[in-house]
């Protein structure tokens, strides 16, 4: 039988991430990304292109959902925060679940091949509609 206590130990991981995740949360609380000067670095390829990437508004998202406002985070990036905070959510579970139990369970690659598919036509087609 395993004990606790090595579960926890197991658990180092998904804890850090999750603490990780609660900083950069507690960050945006007070940092207002859509302000200019903020701290919060730029995206590098929207900076590099002046084109948005699939993961362009992510933070400003982000914001917007810790302060409770899910019409403006789905406008900042409509496809993230319906199929890719799921997914997030979703994966982290599976990770945590394999973690504890100590089991290690690989992710289909129809999931990786659909995220690549999905990621491609948002960031061509938010692109060509210019949003």
């Amino acid at each position: 039988m395993r004990t606790s206590t090595g579960a926890f130990s197991r658990l180092k991981a998904p804890l850090g991430v999750l603490a990780a995740g609660a900083a950069g949360a507690a960050l945006l609380l007070v940092v207002d990304p859509t302000k200019p000067g903020n701290l919060l670095p730029k995206c590098p390829f929207n900076w590099l292109t002046g084109l948005d990437c699939p993961g362009c508004g992510a933070t400003r998202m982000v914001h917007a959902l810790l302060h409770g406002d899910i019409a403006g985070a789905f406008h900042y990036n409509a496809v993230l925060l319906t199929l890719g905070v799921p997914l997030a959510v979703w994966l982290f579970a599976r990770w945590t679940r394999d973690k504890w139990t100590g089991e290690r369970r690989s992710v289909p690659k129809a999931v990786g091949v659909a995220v690549l598919a999905v990621a491609v036509v948002w960031g061509v087609g938010r692109n060509l509609a210019g949003t």
